[in-house]
């Protein structure tokens, strides 16, 4: 057994002197580093590709926990990283989203709230993310909390963000400003009103799926509120992407989960898969996107991964 172990650093060692494509050992560590060295060599030299218009995508699951803030946080900062323009919407009023990428969202702070509730442009209260160029937040405050309640009188109550970010797109391009590439909202883990403005207000969502016990329970019911905002406020939805999180691939549930998923959906789930990771969780404690907190961490080629994924996805089949 120590021979095996010590030929596979052995081998380990020799790889990582090789800065070119790597031809995957037979022996598992050793295929393990190679795989991730050759990913990380090609999406470092990877171009993602800018959209011809600005990409609004909702990021959302009802069940909690299942990295929903997380995939924003990291997608985001992917993007920027790649010399993306890009604006995140906070739409949960836990604001973890605002936690993670170092934004102040006390409650006295101009926040989406108000945009949604007393019509205040989203250029008053957008923040630059201090860690990452090009990326722009706007913060949830606690004041999001109460917001469902005082929607539910308003009128077109569902289109409330839509609004909003077509009044902003439009002035930054009366004032020459660059458009953004790609518009993230993180929604809150309910089906309720702030969820429905934000699949109003997008044309694509990404669903991230727990690779754990029952990661598919409530997801038939997702899809269905998906599916009625197509058909009755937003026609030009595009099919739902969905991308497995917190995967062990010590356990056979993980890979059931991903089984699972990939023979529903098979034209809907994104390649990349986001492994469980102590770095993912400590990231956010330090204000910070695991791009910028562990760069060359198994979390950060992954969210990179990912994004850009996102970046080239070519839409083939409609509801």
């Amino acid at each position: 057994m120590v021979d095996e172990i010590k030929k596979d650093y052995s081998e380990v060692d020799s790889l990582l002197q090789n800065t070119g494509e790597i031809d995957l050992s037979s022996t598992p560590l050793a295929s393990q580093v190679a795989n991730e060295i050759n990913k990380r060599t090609h999406l470092n030299n990877a171009e993602h590709p800018t959209p011809n218009q600005t990409r609004i995508i909702a990021i959302t699951n009802q069940k909690g926990g299942v990295g929903k803030t997380t995939t924003t946080v990291n997608i985001a900062a992917s993007l920027a990283k790649a010399k993306k323009n890009i604006l995140v919407i906070d739409l949960d009023p836990q604001g973890n989203c605002s936690t993670a990428l170092g934004i102040n969202h006390e409650a006295s702070v101009p926040s989406i709230y108000e945009s949604l509730i007393t019509n205040t442009p989203i250029k008053d209260i957008i923040q630059p993310c201090p860690d990452i160029t090009n990326l722009d937040v706007a913060p949830a405050t606690i004041n999001l909390s109460g917001s469902e309640l005082e929607l539910v009188s308003m009128v077109s109550r569902e289109n409330r963000l839509k609004k909003a970010l077509t009044n902003y797109t439009d002035y930054r391009q009366e004032k020459g400003l660059p458009r953004y590439d790609f518009i993230l909202i993180d929604c809150p883990p309910s089906l309720g009103l702030l969820t429905i403005n934000a699949f109003t207000a997008a044309d694509e969502i990404l669903i991230p799926i727990q690779a754990q016990y029952y990661a598919l329970e409530g997801l038939s019911q997702l899809l269905n509120t998906i599916n009625l905002v197509k058909t009755q406020l937003n026609e030009k939805q595009k099919p739902p992407l969905m991308l497995i999180t917190m995967y062990d691939a010590r356990t056979n549930l993980s890979n059931d989960v991903v089984n699972d998923v990939h023979e529903h959906f098979p034209n809907q789930i994104l390649d990349a898969i986001i492994p469980q990771s102590v770095r993912l969780s400590e990231a956010p404690s330090h204000a910070q996107s695991i791009i910028t907190y562990e760069p060359d961490s198994i979390g950060s080629l992954a969210y990179k991964e990912a994004a850009y994924e996102i970046s080239i996805w070519d839409y083939k089949e409609d509801f």
